[in-house]
């Protein structure tokens, strides 16, 4: 991780963390880098979630991106892969999208894509970095009619929806679905998107008022969704994060899909209609045991990574490999995105209902999944750093992975967006897991709060 940037963008409370004055330093930074024709006029689209503090911030960094001469399109409400999406089809030389995911209101980020429609690659982040905080360059400030213009898009939106309606044959007008929205950017397009796919659909937390962004709602919370989709007798429920770049389904009897098991459906369906590059699926080291037991059963072949989307996109674009994946719901299908987009799983999802002929609790039922503890331990922004050298954690993690032996394993590490290490265990009996999770817990919050 770099001193700005994370594993997805820079991201920490608007207005304290990030400020207007950073974000206006971030985009005439980003104009410096990502442009290497002095010469050229640039031009940079943005995309925002609905937060309160996204105006804002949207603001601040048009305005630096306007004082070093580029032409600034907003886009409005979108869902980050729109702007992934957009930005090449639209021939811009970057994009730029606010958000902070599926974290609260207080929260916001700043994630910036190249014109390709892929995110920033870490050497290009720390050049920005230092720019910014080492003032290695200077931005060239520019007057009269140099400075650039700003333009709004009325096409976004819908240009967005017909790139994911083009990625299915299939109408679905025997379906009864429900889309949690999240209260963030999915509310601006996922009822048209699967209304014109003919599917009758019930849209719950699509009221966004700036503050209810993942508020008991969204693929982190899906409780209200579980229980809408048995009350309503619904075929699918689709849950999606605050920029809508994960997804989170939930069967016909109120069951969860999660990230892994989306990725298990879907792989096993592309493999079989030929569409699995080298029967390769691309998942992080806190994939769930079963996955990789099901991946074998199928002979399904698993490439592993660091946790982080874009270090799952990097792997699959080595080989070209057509799947890879987040249990938290971030898959990404190389073929249509070149990001997570939880709007395009849904109807991957849906392709692999239709295709099969099977309800979605029958096609989850292709793996099991393992009993996992997750524990989430706040730390101090030096307790982060100090994480990889404790004596006292390593030995607390190697007493557990001894007591497991080969029926589990531990996953303990820093998260990349937030103030967190994750302490994360696997194994057969969830009595034991649970109390070895908690006794690593505690020695975390007692070495590194």
């Amino acid at each position: 991780m770099g001193r700005l940037f994370g594993t997805d963008g820079a991201r920490g409370i608007a207005n304290k963390e990030i400020t207007c004055e950073l974000a206006m330093k971030i985009g005439r930074a980003a104009a410096m880098v990502l442009i290497d024709d002095e010469h050229k006029r640039p031009k940079v689209l943005i995309g925002a979630d609905t937060r309160i503090s996204s105006d804002m911030l949207k603001a601040s960094i048009s305005a630096g991106l306007c004082s070093v001469g580029a032409d600034v399109l907003v886009l409005g409400v979108v869902p980050t892969p729109a702007v992934a999406y957009l930005v090449k089809e639209y021939g811009y030389d970057a994009g730029i999208m606010l958000s902070a995911s599926h974290n609260p209101c207080e929260y916001n980020g700043i994630k910036i894509f190249k014109s390709d429609g892929y995110k920033l690659a870490d050497e290009i982040e720390e050049k920005i970095e230092s720019i910014i905080l080492d003032e290695t360059a200077i931005p060239p400030i520019k007057i009269g009619c140099d400075v650039g213009r700003i333009k709004r898009s009325n096409t976004a939106i819908e240009d967005y929806i017909n790139h994911i309606l083009s990625t299915s044959e299939y109408r679905y007008n025997d379906l009864n679905i429900a889309l949690d929205c999240a209260n963030g950017s999915a509310s601006a397009t996922a009822q048209k998107l699967f209304e014109s796919l003919g599917a009758k659909c019930h849209i719950i937390s699509a009221q966004p008022d700036g503050l209810n962004i993942n508020e008991k709602c969204g693929s982190t919370y899906v409780e209200s969704l579980q229980e809408f989709v048995k009350e309503n007798k619904c075929d699918v429920g689709f849950a999606f994060d605050g920029d809508a770049d994960r997804l989170i389904a939930v069967d016909e009897n109120g069951e969860v899909v999660d990230g892994d098991k989306i990725i298990a459906i879907c792989a096993k369906d592309m493999k079989e209609t030929g569409k699995l590059k080298d029967d390769t699926a691309v998942v992080t080291v806190m994939s769930n045991m079963g996955f990789f037991k099901f991946a074998q059963e199928n002979g399904i072949e698993c490439k592993k990574t660091k946790v982080g989307d874009r270090y799952v996109l990097e792997e699959m674009q080595k080989q070209g490999y057509t799947i890879g994946g987040e249990q938290s719901g971030h898959v990404i299908f190389l073929e249509h995105s070149t990001t997570g987009d939880g709007q395009l799983t849904a109807v991957q999802l849906l392709r692999a209902m239709k295709r099969t002929d099977k309800k979605l609790s029958e096609l989850a039922s292709c793996m099991d999944v393992f009993p996992q503890v997750l524990i989430n331990v706040k730390v101090s922004k030096f307790g982060k750093v100090r994480f990889e050298d404790d004596e006292d954690i390593k030995i607390a993690i190697k007493k557990a992975e001894q007591e497991l032996g080969e029926d589990g394993r531990v996953l303990v590490r820093v998260s990349g967006t937030e103030p967190l290490v994750r302490v994360m265990l696997e194994g057969k009996d969830l009595k034991q897991i649970d109390t070895l999770g908690r006794e690593i817990a505690q020695v975390v919050k007692e070495r590194l709060i």
